[in-house]
């Protein structure tokens, strides 16, 4: 996925640009470079007053007596959506309200408190981010803003690891490049409690409970089941007409953590990170990917290579009949049959 390079960076990413703007002209920031060691937190102080603009209104979606959904269109971020490109989902419990990934920036963090607003003056109570993927945990800078940093965050101990470490640095840099610097602003801020498969929590009247099964669509995927809704928020484990992004994924472990998922939470709607929520979510993306990962198996044992593989995988009707409605397909399909392909390879050995 290509986008505009921004302009040239100087001192922790600000652009000469930018610092002009803010009157501040060469022999000023020499001045400064002679006074300040080093340069880098001047630049951090010059950063605050740079913030990329308000993200629009999106009115919540209800999906169930507790839950709600701001639904996002677009399955990739641009400058145009301004990064706004994975689903924010709440709950609203007797003691307060309980985020499941609020998106990706500070600015969709503040559009999101606002549209809560529409619904409930409750105060968020707890945060759970599903995974490392920074499309779903940067805008953690908002809500700690609103309501302190004592704000329960939660995540699998794999991902809160990732956040607080190269993933972390990877996606706030990776949504202000993709976005054209629309997220400016944003300031990581990581999961402060881990959780784990078979955690529970209590609200006053609505439970959650913790699944993970293992690698799937990262090492450290969460689902949420809001049990008194027969709901489970699954992220980016299943979508909808969107391919997963596999990279840091496995197939045969994603098609272990549905069977389980199916067998422990027995769900009427399972919430995507992206996507429409549906009963018929886990079923969509399962063909889909046993379309995509069969048949690379196939053309393994069979010895044949990977362009091979690709003309199986798109002349099957499980992938074929997806292709117009999936977005990202064309650009994206060769990727996921190349990492599917290299899978069965290791697993046949």
């Amino acid at each position: 996925m290509r986008r505009p390079d921004r302009p040239l960076p100087t001192a922790d990413g600000l652009s000469r640009r930018q610092l002009l703007k803010l009157g501040l002209g060469a022999a000023t920031l020499a001045g400064v470079a002679s006074q300040w060691t080093p340069l880098s937190a001047f630049a951090r102080e010059v950063e605050d007053f740079i913030r990329g603009p308000a993200v629009p209104d999106i009115a919540p979606q209800r999906l169930s007596e507790h839950v709600w959904m701001i639904w996002s269109k677009d399955g990739f971020p641009t400058p145009e959506n301004q990064g706004m490109m994975s689903n924010i989902t709440f709950v609203v419990a007797r003691e307060g309200v309980v985020m499941l990934d609020p998106g990706g920036s500070v600015q969709i963090g503040e559009m999101a408190l606002r549209m809560i607003r529409t619904i409930t003056d409750k105060p968020v109570v707890a945060i759970f981010n599903t995974h490392y993927h920074g499309d779903h945990w940067l805008a953690n800078h908002a809500f700690e803003d609103a309501f302190g940093s004592d704000l329960p965050i939660y995540a699998h101990p794999v991902s809160k690891k990732e956040i607080e470490g190269v993933q972390g640095s990877l996606w706030h840099s990776l949504m202000e490049r993709w976005t054209n610097q629309a997220t400016a602003g944003t300031r990581i801020v990581a999961p402060n409690r881990e959780t784990n498969h078979g955690d529970r929590f209590s609200f006053g009247d609505v439970s959650l409970r913790i699944h993970h099964y293992g690698q799937a669509h990262t090492p450290g995927d969460i689902c949420i089941e809001v049990v008194e809704d027969q709901l489970t928020h699954v992220g980016d484990v299943a979508m909808d007409r969107r391919i997963a992004n596999m990279d840091d994924g496995s197939y045969p472990g994603t098609f272990r953590f549905y069977d389980a998922l199916e067998k422990n939470a027995p769900s009427k709607i399972w919430v995507p990170g992206h996507g429409h929520a549906s009963a018929e979510v886990l079923k969509w993306n399962r063909e889909l990917f046993e379309g995509i990962y069969e048949n690379c198996v196939r053309a393994v044992e069979d010895g044949a290579d990977m362009a091979a593989a690709r003309a199986r995988v798109l002349a099957d009707p499980r992938v074929a009949s997806r292709a117009a409605d999936t977005a990202g397909f064309d650009g994206n399909i060769g990727k996921y049959v190349s990492l599917a392909y290299l899978e069965a390879e290791r697993e046949a050995f």
